[in-house]
């Protein structure tokens, strides 16, 4: 077999195949690629999308429009060119990723302009921020609001954020979609302070989010009515409706998983307690969490499922219409209503556009899950939300679904040619195990990459919970909904209620057993998630023996570079926490300061220690003992701790103001406060971030953003 073969998913006509030598072929005798496989095509050109929208992210400096305009048309050109004097080769198969990469990169330079909106430039307020409260979210320190701007005092309109986002620390009084005033200090969107570190700013840019803070006091209700405009006022009828759904599933569905059902029905997680939150995550079941693909998937397949049936069951309609078509079309309808009745967050967003490309597939009669409309979808997304490229969650369940189809299909043609036949049941368990096993493979770099640890029984949590979600929360949500009518709705809410609480105990069990989940001991280079990134999209463009090996060549250099790369000694964040690698490996995480930056997502799941309970605090880290001085506003002096005698075998101290005579190495407070956060690894070598301002949109000049 040779390495075209093994790259052409399906068998397929082209010139190469038997019409004519090929520009390779001529050349070594094998043909490269098979460029015009039905499959391969829309494949790499997902994936060269997707790399091309990475790589306008990453990019240093904004590239210049007319450039970006230009580049796609010239590289249709060329591929037409190619197309009319070349057989399939290698030079049209570089055209074709080359065309990928500039409309990968076209996209996001085009959404980042489509989406500009004034963003707060310096620490403003307190002032008084009138609008619409869109939405409540869960916060570590009280629930965070989401308000559509009606004005700020003293701001004018050309220099107003269209949405801001505040945390209320009070007893919240007001419910989404109402007018509501709020005596609030607003500053830049946070940037990241550590390398690698997921840009909530650049977020923020595409939601058009320009500031976030906390409100002084509470956010009072005011008179004004509904936003100008159809759109808006429906969208605030469409908040309140679904902070309305949440208070009911909450009360109906029991005080133990009230709040956790809330969240399922209506993306509403401010009701659920931040305990759960932190059981799910650390145990691997997060993704019940956040609405997407599989959320999707169950709300259409099991809508698709019965209508199917009983449209089957009228047999008029039944001999005259492909009776999956309208099922289709009435699960696509359902689909809809979910994304709208959960917020239509992006997640959502990007999952029902994958559900409507199968439904799609079953419309035109196509292969519904296949390679062809995971490329489909990708392309869609990535046209439409190019941003969401660079988000875990993007990056976790295309791998996750790209991984799956492929080993269906694998597994799909095994079948036809095997003797043995498994019963139903043993092929149900063995298809929850694979899946489980495939799907938490496929995002374990992403995870590590992203959040620097793996659940440690996340395999068995899954295992645990899936059926339980997919063969009873599900139908029991369902039933709710068609009760309701009858006035009986809350008996299947209270079952939805039951079934929750059983996956909250596997979540907590499982917590408790590995509490600490598995970290590599480092950060992941960038370079080897790309790796990492390049092999899964081998192994599922290629088949058979192929797969393997290219898999193989890409994954053992991505290795070499993790467990040879330097790792995290300290990390002094902009939140104020201090992360510090102790000798026996494990990460300290000390509340030092209560700063206003973000603290790493990588150590989101740490909680803090009581280790430094009196100051100064030595740690013993990897790099050696490090001070922790008295914070400000604790007994002590700041600068006489900091002392220069011999017996003093300190590497490094941690203090509030640098002294005017340091007697050596140190890092203070108000630098880090500046220059949002700073890291030394285990070779001493320090790292800030020091990206230049207005570099791009989303990087503004000032001070609170920690730009200069």
């Amino acid at each position: 077999m040779i390495v075209g073969d093994a790259l052409a998913p399906q068998k397929h006509n082209s010139p190469a195949n038997g019409k004519g030598l090929g520009l390779w072929r001529a050349v070594s005798g094998q043909r490269f690629w098979a460029i015009s496989g039905v499959d391969a095509q829309p494949l790499l050109l997902a994936f060269a999308m997707a790399t091309g929208a990475a790589a306008y992210f990453t990019m240093p400096s904004e590239p210049a429009m007319e450039a970006i305009l230009l580049a796609p048309l010239l590289a249709v050109a060329l591929i037409a060119v190619g197309r009319r004097l070349l057989a399939p080769s290698l030079v049209q198969f570089v055209l074709w990723l080359a065309f990928g990469v500039v409309l990968g990169l076209s996209a996001g330079a085009v959404r980042a302009r489509l989406v500009a909106a004034p963003v707060i430039s310096e620490m403003t307020g307190p002032v008084m921020v009138e609008g619409w409260l869109s939405e409540v979210e869960t916060g570590a320190k009280g629930p965070r609001l989401r308000i559509e701007v009606h004005a700020i005092a003293g701001m004018p309109p050309e220099a107003t954020p269209k949405t801001v986002r505040v945390t209320h620390r009070s007893r919240l009084e007001v419910s989404s979609g109402r007018f509501v005033r709020c005596w609030s200090v607003l500053r830049p969107p946070p940037a990241p302070g550590m390398a690698g570190e997921y840009d909530f700013r650049r977020q923020a840019w595409f939601e058009q989010l320009g500031g976030v803070g906390y409100v002084q006091g509470r956010c009072r209700g005011g008179a004004l009515g509904a936003p100008g405009g159809i759109v808006s006022d429906v969208r605030m009828h469409i908040a309140a409706f679904r902070r309305q759904l949440a208070s009911h599933v909450d009360e109906a569905a029991g005080e133990r998983a009230g709040g956790f059902a809330a969240a399922l029905v209506s993306g509403d997680r401010s009701f659920m307690p931040v305990e759960d939150q932190v059981a799910l995550r650390n145990s691997g079941l997060a993704h019940l969490l956040a609405i997407s693909g599989l959320h999707m998937a169950i709300v259409g397949g099991l809508v698709f499922y019965v209508m199917r049936r009983l449209l089957a069951c009228i047999e008029p309609l039944a001999l005259r219409v492909p009776v999956q078509k309208p099922a289709a079309i009435i699960a696509l309808l359902a689909s809809l209503s979910y994304l709208v009745i959960s917020g239509a967050g992006v997640s959502t967003q990007r999952a029902f556009i994958m559900l409507a490309v199968v439904f799609g597939a079953v419309l035109f009669d196509r292969a519904a899950l296949s390679l062809r409309s995971f490329a489909i979808a990708m392309i869609l997304v990535i046209l439409l939300q190019p941003e969401s490229v660079m988000s875990p969650g993007f990056q976790m369940s295309f791998a996750a679904s790209g991984a799956l189809i492929a080993t269906y299909e694998a597994w799909t043609a095994r079948r036809a040619v095997s003797d043995r036949v498994m019963g139903s049941v043993s092929y149900s368990w063995a298809s929850l195990a694979v899946t489980s096993l495939v799907a938490g493979t496929a995002t374990a770099p992403y995870a590590l990459y992203h959040f620097d640890r793996l659940a440690g029984l996340g395999l068995i949590a899954n295992l645990a919970a899936m059926p339980i979600i997919t063969f009873v929360s599900a139908p029991a949500a369902a039933a709710a909904l068609i009760l309701t009518p009858l006035g009986y709705g809350d008996l299947g809410l209270r079952v939805f209620g039951y079934s929750l609480e059983a996956i909250l105990w596997i979540a907590e069990t499982c917590t408790a057993q590995a509490p600490d989940g598995i970290s590599p001991g480092k950060q992941m280079p960038d370079l080897s998630l790309v790796l990492f990134t390049a092999a899964l999209a081998a192994a599922v463009v290629a088949h058979g023996v192929w797969r393997w090996i290219f898999a193989a060549a890409l994954t053992g250099p991505a290795l070499w570079l993790w467990f040879t790369a330097p790792g995290l000694a300290l990390h002094w964040s902009a939140s104020g926490d201090v992360f510090v690698r102790l000798k026996g490996g494990d990460i300290e995480k000390i509340s030092y300061v209560d700063g206003d930056g973000l603290s790493p997502m990588r150590f989101s799941t740490l909680e803090p220690s009581g280790s430094c309970s009196n100051w100064p605090c030595v740690l013993d880290s990897v790099i050696g003992p490090i001070r922790l001085n008295a914070p400000e506003g604790d007994e002590g002096s700041l600068e006489g701790q900091q002392s220069c005698e011999p017996s003093d075998e300190v590497s490094l101290d941690l203090v509030m103001t640098r002294p005017s005579e340091a007697c050596g190495p140190s890092l203070a407070w108000s630098d880090i406060s500046r220059q949002g956060g700073v890291t030394i690894d285990t070779t001493g070598a320090r790292t800030q971030r020091a990206t230049p301002c207005k570099a791009r949109a989303w990087k503004p000049c000032s001070k609170d953003s920690g730009q200069s």
